[in-house]
């Protein structure tokens, strides 16, 4: 606990009658200065002590209030009493009458009120001494504890700085001065080669009260270091003439960090970058040679993600910003560039962008484009019994559904060239007699396949996902909740340096990540909530 001659009973005489009672204040000033806590606080502490010692030598049914006087540092030692009409314990209770006997100024005091009666000095024997410096000591160590993380939990969201005391277990154990802190294995940058005595930079993400005191948790691998330092490095940002949107990393490889302008006649890329690459370098220097992509932010998703997949070339982009997906269509030869090596250019740009990207080449695209027409003309010449013509006239004029179709009314469809109001009727009429039955032939194909009700009742989940989850045996909420959301959805993985379209369960129903996730979670709520 320090040096200080009170924590190791050099002076454990002065807290008895014969001590230098000003030797009391100035060894509580010598403690707040050295642990940099409240001087009240700690005498406090040494009157809760004092207290604490005086119980054993007055009893231990004796409530005990101890005063110090903050002067001259006499002691005043009190027991405390409850005024009643008739005392049964006379450590604890007394008379009113008694009370005014005691000490004049209670002559205002009513039944049920406190009074303090003072008791002799004493000295202190070897245990009660060390009762009252077990007790000063943790209020202290408390004091100290709780300064500490009042101290550190306003650096949360910034970097630190401290030297490498010593490796855990694969975590790194820092000592920033006043305590420590620690980098565990998973926040540290792959291969990083960190020894004992080295002076490292990290940033503080969680500041934790712990029963041993505070914990404070640092990241060489979080996405907001590289923003920290891109801080530090650039007077820009710093001044906020440039702001950093997102960023992403994949710890000890590649990052990317989004930076928009908000004073228009700066390039934030080239102030972020510097002369001669020199911001940049320092920070890529820090990350361990972390190969860091700078994007110059667009408000348009098209443009921001031609950026983010930089150096890939995207020839157009379909946006679908209420389920935000990003179908991102270039050439053949670009295809590699954009998903990068292990789908990492692309994964860190989803990351980036919160969007949900699908790179396809052209070719893809086209052909994607023709099957969906395809099927929604078959839907239509089948289920409404039309013929092929009319099935490709309702698709080319954007109805993609037959609930499309029910929930028009007979103008919209008289826009098309060649339907007349009769045939328009006729065409909501079919759609809303097969939505009717689709939608009994669905209750009932639910039944047969056993689906349990608790992932019938799932909030999100339409009949037809749900016949569709039946059909591949996914019963129960469980089995759901077990699911990851590129199950349902679908996606496209790198396997041996091909790319490899990987099949969702309920891709036909167009879910987006996002909406999957969400899905999955309540699942899981609900599943370990019970």
């Amino acid at each position: 606990m320090g040096s200080s001659p009170f924590f190791f009973g050099a002076n454990k005489n002065m807290l008895n009658k014969r001590a230098d009672k000003l030797e009391l204040l100035r060894i509580a000033e010598a403690v707040a200065l050295e642990k940099s806590i409240d001087k009240e606080l700690i005498i406090n502490s040494m009157e809760t002590g004092i207290a604490k010692a005086a119980k054993s030598k007055f009893g231990q049914d004796n409530e005990i209030k101890v005063l110090i006087n903050r002067e001259n540092g006499d002691i005043e030692i009190f027991r405390k009493l409850v005024i009643v009409e008739k005392p049964e314990n006379s450590n604890t209770e007394i008379r009113l009458d008694d009370a005014i006997t005691l000490n004049e100024t209670n002559k205002g005091k009513a039944i049920g009120d406190e009074v303090l009666q003072p008791l002799p000095a004493f000295d202190f024997g070897r245990i009660a001494a060390q009762t009252a410096k077990q007790v000063i000591t943790f209020n202290v160590r408390e004091a100290e504890r709780e300064r500490q993380y009042n101290d550190f939990i306003d650096k949360k969201d910034s970097i630190l700085s401290g030297i490498v005391k010593r490796l855990e277990f694969g975590n790194v154990i820092v000592d920033l001065g006043r305590t420590e802190a620690i980098i565990q294995k998973n926040e540290l940058i792959p291969r990083e080669n960190i020894k004992a005595g080295d002076r490292i930079k990290a940033y503080c993400f969680d500041v934790r009260r712990e029963p041993r005191g505070q914990q404070i948790f640092l990241s060489r691998g979080h996405p907001k270091f590289m923003e920290k330092l891109f801080v530090q490095e650039v007077p820009e940002i710093y001044d906020g003439l440039i702001e950093i949107k997102s960023s992403s990393r994949d710890p000890g490889s590649r990052a990317k960090i989004c930076v928009k302008a908000v004073d228009t006649s700066l390039d934030p890329v080239g102030a972020c970058v510097g002369m001669r690459g020199s911001r940049v370098q320092a920070v890529v220097n820090e990350l361990q040679g972390e190969k860091i992509d700078i994007v110059n932010w667009s408000e348009d998703p098209a443009i921001l993600v031609s950026n983010a997949l930089s150096p890939a070339e995207v020839q157009r982009v379909n946006v679908d910003t209420e389920r935000k997906k990003l179908d991102v269509i270039l050439t053949e030869e670009n295809l590699s560039k954009a998903i990068g090596r292990r789908g990492q250019n692309v994964r860190l740009a989803t990351k980036l962008m919160n969007y949900e990207i699908n790179i396809m080449t052209d070719a893809e695209d086209s052909e994607r484009r023709q099957l969906e027409f395809k099927e929604k003309t078959e839907n239509f010449v089948k289920n409404l019994e039309l013929d092929e013509t009319l099935g490709q006239l309702l698709v080319a004029e954007g109805f993609s559904t037959i609930d499309d179709i029910k929930d028009s009314n007979a103008q919209d469809l008289m826009k098309i060239e060649g339907i007349e109001e009769e045939t328009a009727n006729a065409l909501i009429e079919r759609a809303k007699e097969f939505h009717e039955k689709d939608q009994e032939d669905i209750s009932q194909r639910i039944k047969d396949l056993g689906l349990e009700d608790g992932l019938i009742n799932l909030k999100g989940l339409t009949p037809g996902m749900l016949v569709t989850l039946g059909e591949q045996k996914i019963l129960k909420l469980e089995d759901f909740a077990d699911l990851a959301s590129d199950e349902l959805t679908g996606g496209y993985d790198i396997v041996k340096g091909e790319r490899v379209k990987i099949q969702g369960c309920l891709e036909d129903f167009a879910l987006s990540k996002a909406e999957a996730d969400d899905l999955i979670m309540s699942a899981r709520n609900i599943v370990y909530k019970d």
